[in-house]
């Protein structure tokens, strides 16, 4: 199963470039089954643009998915506490293998969906 996410661009360059090996969620969905995630890049991209396949999704209080995930997480630490700010812990998506589409996809021509707040099952 497949579920697509909504990323920033800036976000989504970095998972592709092999930088960003992990995507935060304050939430995350409910399937067990979920094996790639299609990658949304949001404003002002507003395109489908890849996908990637999950290695695992790691639950954890702040200071420890922190502490994981750092090396790869392709943000600062200052962003990943402002993220957080009203949660005690979180979710970090761990990303096995990314491949980006060699022309961009439309959510609504390809997909028949509206760009989701946090995800969407396909």
């Amino acid at each position: 199963m497949k579920v697509l996410l909504s990323i920033k661009p800036e976000f989504a360059d970095k998972i592709f470039d092999g930088k960003k090996k992990f995507e935060f969620r304050r939430a995350i969905f409910k399937r067990n089954d979920i094996k790639t995630v299609v990658v949304y890049a949001s404003s002002p991209v507003q395109k489908v643009i890849g996908e990637f396949e999950i290695e695992s999704i790691i639950k954890g209080n702040l200071v420890e998915l922190w502490e994981t995930t750092k090396a790869y997480a392709g943000i600062d630490e200052q962003y990943f506490y402002k993220y957080f700010a009203d949660r005690n812990s979180g979710f970090a998506i761990k990303i096995k293998q990314a491949k980006k589409y060699k022309l961009p996809l439309s959510l609504k021509e390809n997909f028949n969906v509206v760009p989701p707040q946090s995800f969407v099952y396909l």
